[in-house]
């Protein structure tokens, strides 16, 4: 079920109407982009080593996922990169001859990093205000959940409710390229949808859209965070579920409150660090919860965890990025570092660098100094993702085409 039907019955006067929210201080709306998208890439001067510390098994996959997206594209679209326009044709050529290299023996990564630096031109993310990209982690979270609500299992899974009108602001300005406006329809005006206290409050109730209820609130509440995972249910069945839209609602990072109350330092935030103090203060749970307005829909999966792309995920390889200043589908080289257990039980920071592709984004990916991590599933992947919060640079590697377009 999606919000497109609705939208296809809205009235173009109301539709016209969403425009006008813009001046309106609708909750509902994201703020367009004032960074051009020339400027979310810069050139370089020495090129970066690409020295790949991954597998390259993995590393195909996670390309042979873009370029199944990318074929699915019009040959004519034009992908932004910084200064750069590709045409989905060079960007596809680019990465087939990629996929090329990796088909036989595994090649020496002297080999692999010359042969990308002859095809690709390396573009820096402009990052934030130091330069650099803030480097976060996601993973693919198992949540207890049963098929029917019980006394233990009370905390409604929702689907993608038919009333949720999704506007693409951009087929009425292309000022706002990437933008939506999310609402609901009262008569002929378009409202904000429901925030989450209200959602929580059983907004939703007794319309057929709960897929499954969880036993944790908190553990579904990390799941929409996470935008995708896997129902476990007490017979030991499993589901996965991925991502099927928004309120539209502000997303208000959780941690970010508990820091500025002085319940966490700022040094000591993590995902589990959060967990920890709402399971200390079960009284404050609700509060804390609902201080992020953003509520996320679900729908099954017939497979792996999928981005915005509609592509499956490779651990270790995939990355979310802010849709509106970087390519989708693109190859990027990351460098930062990543979290390790070591023996005695305290962690220690180890560098990673490796070659990743651009196929997912989130709500709380936002500007041209962020990138989100896909660690997959399991223990590690939620010990890594929990704690990563470290800088780094991200550099995406830009067809050398002579049908590239400078803008």
């Amino acid at each position: 079920m999606t919000a497109r039907p609705v939208f296809a019955r809205l009235p173009a006067a109301v539709a016209l109407l969403a425009t006008l929210a813009l001046g309106a201080g609708c909750a509902a709306w994201r703020k367009p982009a004032v960074t051009e998208p020339a400027s979310s890439l810069r050139p370089i001067g020495p090129a970066p080593a690409l020295r790949d510390d991954g597998d390259l098994a993995s590393l195909r996959a996670a390309l042979l996922e873009s370029v199944a997206w990318l074929s699915a594209q019009p040959a004519d679209r034009v992908l932004v990169a910084g200064p750069r326009r590709i045409t989905v044709v060079e960007q596809t050529r680019a990465l087939q001859g990629l996929l090329g290299v990796l088909s036989g023996p595994p090649p020496e990564p002297e080999r692999l990093a010359a042969y990308i630096h002859d095809r690709f031109e390396p573009l820096e993310a402009a990052g934030g205000a130091d330069g650099k990209m803030l480097v976060t982690g996601y993973y693919e979270p198992v949540i207890d959940a049963s098929e029917q609500p019980t006394p233990e299992y009370a905390v409604p899974v929702f689907g993608l409710p038919g009333d949720l009108v999704e506007v693409p602001l951009e087929a009425f300005d292309p000022r706002f390229r990437g933008e939506r406006l999310f609402g609901r329809l009262e008569g002929r005006r378009l409202v904000p949808y429901w925030r989450r206290a209200e959602i929580d409050a059983g907004r939703l109730a007794g319309r057929g859209l709960e897929l499954a209820w969880a036993r944790d609130p908190v553990d579904l509440f990390f799941m929409e965070v996470q935008g995708s995972g896997t129902l476990r249910f007490p017979d030991g069945r499993e589901r996965r579920v991925g991502y099927a839209g928004a309120n539209g609602r502000p997303y208000r990072a959780i941690g970010r409150l508990l820091i500025d109350e002085g319940h966490v330092p700022r040094e000591a935030m993590s995902m589990q660090a959060i967990r920890d103090w709402l399971r200390t203060h079960p009284d404050q749970r609700e509060r804390v919860l609902q201080h992020n307005e953003s509520y996320v829909f679900f729908r099954p999966l017939p497979g792996p965890p999928e981005g915005s792309l509609g592509r499956p995920l490779t651990p270790g390889r995939s990355v979310a990025t802010d849709a509106r200043l970087f390519p989708p589908g693109a190859l990027a080289f990351i460098e930062t570092e990543r979290p390790e257990r070591a023996a005695d039980g305290s962690v220690r920071w180890v560098r990673l660098a490796r070659f990743v592709l651009n196929q997912d984004t989130g709500g709380a990916i936002r500007g041209a100094g962020r990138v989100d991590f896909f660690w997959g599933r399991g223990e590690a992947a939620a010990f890594a993702a929990g704690l990563m919060r470290q800088p780094g640079r991200l550099y995406f590697l830009v067809p050398r085409a002579a049908t590239s377009k400078a803008l």
